[in-house]
């Protein structure tokens, strides 16, 4: 049995232009995955397009706590109504001050939002910029998705991988050992509550745009588990990307080399669903 590589793009609805670039590469099968932000100002519009590619790829739920507003109140975590910083949710964490609570009924909230506008739940669960795996955070992410009885056929993204995977790949390799040591032990906490993970990990990336994005995602391709997933970012950038995020200029590059990526179609694992429509995640590999 050979690796299954879950090509997965980050922040559908982050923008226009982002979701365009997504739903290209989508119709394309150059896509295995993508992961929506619902609470961006386009959610709502996005989501009646993105209904639309179930059928092609599997559609996930980013879990977002970074960027922008809530979709309730948060005194603790968001006093200004705005949500914090990386850095910011970064320290709290690491310090075990974390209001669980808060979080776990902001991440029900996403959920029952992604729900409502997509007319069925996620295939999977992730978090932009990570943080669903963070100390504390990750306690209430699986606990919201236990007390919502989400089906444990779901997905929950493993940002972890180990050093000698992270180290033989040679891509921003410090960036992905200090997200594997956040992450650690969180893929056995989710596959402990009864959900399925994925075996190994890698897109993390400098987000350099005077460098090769081929040579770089040909190196996230190697040193995979059954079920490697790969993170990627692209799309095209609009007049809004640049006020909303860093990853500007790179993402073109992202969607430009997937697009005219020659082996890329057979190279991806593309997902198959049950007659209730749930994604095989624990089939996802190539015999």
């Amino acid at each position: 049995m050979t690796a299954a590589i879950i090509l997965c793009a980050d922040d559908y609805a982050l923008s226009e232009g982002v979701s365009q670039g997504i739903e290209e590469l989508a119709s394309a099968q150059r896509l295995s995955a993508t992961s929506a932000m619902v609470t961006t100002r386009h959610w709502a519009i996005h989501a009646r397009r993105l209904r639309e590619l179930r059928g092609q790829i599997a559609v996930g739920l980013h879990f977002n706590l970074t960027l922008g507003t809530p979709l309730g109140t948060m005194p603790w975590l968001c006093p200004t109504g705005a949500f914090p910083t990386l850095p910011a949710i970064l320290r709290a964490s690491l310090a075990w001050h974390i209001p669980r609570e808060e979080i776990a009924a902001e991440f029900t909230r996403q959920l029952s939002a992604f729900e409502q506008s997509m007319g069925c739940p996620p295939d999977f669960i992730d978090g932009h910029q990570h943080v669903h795996a963070l100390p504390g955070i990750r306690d209430a992410v699986l606990g919201g998705m236990q007390a919502k009885h989400v089906d444990r056929n779901t997905l929950v993204r493993d940002p972890g991988d180990t050093p000698s995977a992270i180290l033989g790949r040679a891509a921003s390799v410090k960036k992905a050992l200090v997200l594997a040591t956040l992450a650690r032990g969180f893929g056995d906490a989710i596959r402990s509550a009864g959900f399925v993970a994925n075996t190994s990990f890698s897109g993390v990336s400098a987000f350099d745009a005077t460098k090769s994005y081929r040579v770089e995602l040909d190196r996230f391709f190697t040193k995979a588990n059954v079920r490697h997933l790969v993170m990627c970012h692209p799309g095209h950038v609009d007049d809004e990307l640049p006020t909303l995020d860093p990853v500007v200029g790179r993402r073109a590059q992202e969607f430009e080399v997937l697009m005219r990526h020659e082996q890329l179609p057979a190279l991806i694992w593309h997902p198959v669903r049950d007659a209730d429509g749930h994604v095989d995640w624990p089939g996802a590999a190539n015999d």
